[in-house]
């Protein structure tokens, strides 16, 4: 009676292999930390950041205790101490109902007499918004335990650098091209180690990640270029210049377009390395063409899916402005390539590209990485691991449409 061949994990990497693959990661390394301090911003040159209220006013908690008054249209509101006093309407396009905590200024000190003491800011949704953070926490703990406990400190130390480095440097007018690749490249040394640990599967996803990134990052200097994505079509536009004069508007457009896509390129190329992997597990006689070809059928089925989950992502975000696009009588062409839709046009395009790319690039990466074939086979008889259809069939099927 044959006995199916048993196998186990992919043995490591070859020393010679390994060298090549530190010697290239620590010179990014040091390449990242380097453009890190050269791009990093004095104390002087970042803006003084603008004051939320004018002088003389406060910010207050409050809560809504009734309907709007017919007559003066101002709104009865409980503040934390128990009185009750009146707000000024914010209007029918914002509806407050009993209960709404919202935010609101005190302007009694500046306001002329009979004008209520309170004008509405914004509603308070730090409790939701809380609670919404600490179940995603905790399922991501539940379900991936002490890997999801480092993605999420990797999740923060990315936030760290956003608001320690990115923001500030961009606000001085620091170039916003290297200020880009610093920032993804850091962000990602952080979070693929953390949350994936120290292997030759990560360092080569992470390789591939970087190849994609350069790739993006090339591909979105034309094309912000040549579609003359200038950075003033939103809002921003009317209060950066004043706030921070140094700061570049199509500089700071370039940037986006180039971070948009760390999410889901970190996931393509940290699939497409353990594909590999564990398709050597599986067929350790295998060749490496072999395994390239198996890993790329992984990541055509990948690219399928994530062309239609980056474009949802653009919709779900800025349905507000396609409605208001749609709106307009004007042909769909024009609708498409219009300011303000060309820019998350062009950032979903170029995102699309640069991962796309990333997939053949980290496949072969994590090929040229991996353990080569072995002609070992830990079972006492039985046919050769090559010669099995059903655990072959991953590899010898990859080149099937």
């Amino acid at each position: 009676m044959a006995h199916a061949p048993s196998h186990g994990a992919a043995g490591p990497a070859a020393p010679r292999t390994t060298f090549f693959l530190v010697t290239i990661l620590v010179s990014a390394l040091l390449a990242t930390l380097a453009g890190l301090w050269v791009l990093w911003p004095g104390g002087a040159d970042v803006p003084d950041r603008v004051p939320a209220r004018a002088e003389g006013t406060s910010f207050v908690s409050a809560t809504v205790a009734g309907p709007a008054d017919p007559d003066t249209g101002s709104v009865p509101v409980e503040l934390p101490d128990g009185e009750v006093v009146r707000m000024q309407s914010p209007g029918p396009s914002v509806p407050l109902a009993e209960g709404d905590r919202i935010t609101a200024v005190d302007i009694s000190e500046v306001a002329q007499p009979g004008v209520d003491p309170l004008v509405f800011l914004d509603h308070r949704r730090d409790l939701p918004i809380a609670a919404l953070a600490v179940v995603y926490a905790l399922v991501v703990l539940l379900v991936a335990r002490w890997r999801g406990l480092a993605a999420l400190a990797g999740l923060g130390l990315a936030f760290a650098v956003l608001l320690g480095f990115t923001m500030p440097a961009l606000l001085a007018g620091q170039d916003a091209f290297g200020v880009a690749l610093v920032t993804a490249s850091l962000v990602m040394f952080a979070t693929l180690y953390l949350a994936h640990g120290l292997s030759a599967r990560t360092s080569t996803a992470l390789l591939g990640t970087l190849v994609g990134l350069v790739l993006t990052a090339g591909i979105a200097a034309w094309a912000s270029g040549a579609a003359q994505i200038t950075g003033t079509t939103d809002e921003a536009a009317a209060f950066l210049p004043a706030s921070a004069p140094a700061a570049d508007l199509r500089g700071i457009a370039l940037c986006g377009i180039v971070l948009a896509g760390l999410g889901v390129l970190n996931d393509v190329t940290i699939t497409q390395a353990s594909a590999v992997w564990e398709l050597r597990a599986l067929a350790p006689t295998a060749s490496r063409a072999e395994l390239f070809a198996g890993a790329m059928r992984i990541g055509r089925d990948h690219i399928a899916s994530t062309v239609y989950t980056i474009a949802f992502a653009y919709v779900g975000a800025a349905l507000p402005l396609l409605l208001m696009v749609w709106l307009v009588d004007q042909s769909p062409l024009r609708a498409l390539t219009s300011g303000e839709i060309a820019v998350e046009v062009v950032r979903t395009l170029v995102g699309s590209i640069g991962l796309v790319l990333a997939i053949p690039v980290t496949t072969a990466i994590a090929t040229l990485t991996v353990p080569g074939p072995s002609d070992r086979v830990e079972a006492p008889a039985g046919p050769d691991p090559a010669s099995d259809p059903g655990l072959m069939a991953p590899v010898a099927g990859a080149w099937a449409p």
